[in-house]
């Protein structure tokens, strides 16, 4: 197991001071813009200060070493899709239950992409602002977690599998393998051998452990058309894909089961539509709902012609007619569990890689045999 780095350790007015070669009351009257020093001085500070990265503490108990009380949650998403997404809003509902019972709060930000997240992450440890952070949607290609490791900020990645390269971060994750293994044995055995996911942002681990799975069972069970179509989890695309597959179109960023459509995964790549699909996978509630909404608008019967499976299960599911199969999870409780890791952490426990319960299959109206439909079935 490799040595966990020593943390980088925040500027302080002292090393300003050095480098700037002026007293640290100089340093205090300068950035506080007090008088008392020179205005060539004032300006020499500053640049210095600026190239050692320093920021200055917002939380006032740093100055009696008491911490900042607060653990942050940064969001690199779609903030359009935010809204519409049960999944996050109960995950940040089972993480405020544990952070109010130690009377932590909660600093959320929703940012464009991951760069964007590790300035957050730079300015919020430089600026004493979170004691930890809760880490969200772990990529395949990640710079967050060695970014972490160098600021040596308590961290907890949540959705992540294990990894021995940090073992200084604590990890709570979900075994969407079998989650998806379960879906496909289910549509398997009601006779389908079409099959779509409409998956989620492309780059997600979780997103490409959907998809790698999904065409190894496809191959373990001599399936060929079954496909991948990475979306951004909104009802929009989750529509707009769905006629798509169902007219027979060409569409951009799929996965064949067979191996990867030109340009890889979510890089724009084309493959021809083949048949009608007989089931489709949604990686969410929202795009599942949508999915039927185009599909029954297109003429076609929901499972008569096509199955619908959502990766989330939620309220929303049985709102609608006929009410969603769908993958269920204690989403609250998965909340709750990464945030005691995190207190766990801020209160110098070790960090541990926690597992919860795999995703449970419940099979309701929108899911039943291959039917004939209007390709033959």
């Amino acid at each position: 197991m490799p040595a966990k780095r020593s943390p980088a350790r925040r500027p302080t007015m002292k090393d300003i001071a050095q480098r700037a070669g002026v007293s640290e009351s100089a340093v205090s009257f300068a950035l506080n813009d007090r008088p008392g020093v020179s205005e060539i001085t004032r300006d020499r500070v500053r640049r210095v200060a600026e190239q050692l990265g320093w920021r200055p503490s917002t939380a006032a108990r740093q100055l009696s070493g008491e911490g900042a009380a607060t653990v942050g949650l940064v969001l690199a998403r779609p903030a359009d899709t935010l809204g519409v997404d049960s999944f996050f809003l109960q995950l940040i509902s089972g993480i405020q239950e544990v952070l109010a019972e130690r009377h932590l709060g909660l600093l959320f930000q929703v940012v464009e992409d991951v760069d964007d997240e590790c300035a957050v992450y730079r300015r919020w440890w430089a600026e004493h602002r979170v004691d930890g952070v809760l880490v969200v949607d772990p990529r395949t290609d990640d710079a967050r977690p060695d970014l972490l490791d160098e600021l040596g900020l308590p961290a907890v990645v949540i959705g992540g599998a294990p990894d021995a390269r940090h073992p200084g971060l604590s990890t709570v994750w979900a075994d969407d393998a079998g989650a998806m293994a379960a879906v496909v044995d289910e549509l398997s055995a009601l006779g389908h051998r079409r099959i779509v996911h409409i998956a989620g942002l492309p780059g997600l681990a979780h997103t490409e452990r959907r998809i790698r799975t999904l065409r190894a069972e496809a191959d373990r069970r001599g399936l060929a058309e079954v496909r991948s179509v990475t979306t951004d989890y909104s009802d929009a695309e989750g529509a707009a894909v769905t006629r798509r597959v169902l007219q027979g179109g060409v569409l951009e960023g799929e996965v064949l089961a067979g191996g990867t459509a030109e340009g890889g995964v979510g890089e724009g790549g084309v493959v021809e539509g083949g048949s009608r699909p007989t089931a489709l996978i949604y990686d969410n509630d929202v795009m599942a709902v949508a999915g039927v909404a185009a599909a029954t608008e297109l003429g076609f019967s929901v499972p008569g012609d096509v199955s619908v499976v959502a990766w989330e299960d939620s309220a929303l599911c049985r709102m609608v007619k006929p009410w969603l199969s769908a993958l269920s999870r204690d989403t609250v409780e998965f909340g709750r569990t990464a945030a005691k890791e995190l207190t766990s952490l801020l209160d110098g426990g070790p960090a541990r890689a926690v597992r919860v319960p795999v995703p449970r299959l419940i099979s309701r109206e929108s899911t039943g045999p291959r039917g004939a439909g209007p390709s033959g079935g």
